[in-house]
């Protein structure tokens, strides 16, 4: 029997490197392509288990990058699940946002996934399997960031577009939309600023922040049988964030105005 591949983009990372954790738990092989190869292979190695994640140095900005991810992935078995969880953000402002960087974010948060998709197309209707886009509540809100922004909510309707055209194969795709999540990068604005995340907690409902594993966790349902009827949608993953703010809701109703 063939091994089931899924695919981790980005997977040096702390969000990476726990949905790579988690689906090794139901599939055969996690290939884990990043652009830091160096990074990549130590996450890997922090796996314990080097034949079930495979790290590889990737560029999936690159059409050539890409389509060698797809031959090792095909090489290590049939690909099932595809998890597009690369991407960074730059410029805070729209004013500070320049055509440079408009660019630069569009093709890694946005045109990648959909560059990875298409490379593996025909392994995921072989195994009628599954689309998971890493977005984020900006790609539906405003919190800064426009461009990323942008491509995120961009790569929201590139979830739906998959999922309708290429339901007919069996193949589904959907969304999970973290908020702020604790990863080594805001641990480092921590260490600057002791009370950042006591900032940031009262914004969230649950007032907590999520961790990588409660994105990986999300993931790991949305690509399972439990999920099989799901396609489409977009799964926030951000405490309650986007469903509103107690704060705001407190100083509307005690406002004379409201």
């Amino acid at each position: 029997m063939t091994s089931s591949v899924a695919i981790v983009t980005g997977a040096a990372g702390d969000i990476g490197r726990a949905i790579a954790r988690r689906l090794g738990e139901d599939h055969d092989v996690v290939l884990m392509p990043d652009l830091d190869g160096e990074a990549v292979e130590r996450a890997a190695a922090s796996l314990s288990n080097p034949a079930k994640f495979v790290a590889l140095t990737c560029d999936i900005t690159d059409v050539a990058s890409v389509a060698a991810m797809a031959a090792r992935a095909a090489e290590l078995g049939t690909v099932r699940t595809l998890v597009n969880n690369a991407g960074a953000a730059r410029a805070v402002s729209l004013h500070d946002t320049t055509p440079e960087i408009w660019r630069m974010d569009s093709v890694l948060n946005l045109e990648a996934a959909f560059l990875c998709f298409r490379a593996v197309e025909d392994a995921l209707k072989q195994s009628q399997g599954s689309v998971i886009n890493i977005a984020s509540v900006n790609g539906t809100n405003v919190f800064g960031h426009p461009a990323y922004s942008a491509a995120k909510a961009g790569l929201l309707h590139l979830t739906k577009l998959i999922a309708v055209e290429y339901g007919k194969y069996g193949i589904r795709a959907n969304a999970v939309s973290p908020g702020t999540v604790r990863t080594q990068a805001w641990e480092v604005r921590a260490a600057a600023n002791p009370n950042v995340f006591e900032d940031a907690r009262r914004w969230y409902p649950l007032q907590r922040i999520a961790s990588p594993d409660d994105v990986a966790n999300a993931v790991g349902f949305l690509a399972s049988p439990l999920a099989s009827a799901i396609s489409g949608v977009c799964l926030p993953v951000d405490c309650g964030l986007t469903a509103g703010q107690a704060e705001l809701a407190r100083t509307f109703s005690q406002s004379e105005n409201y």
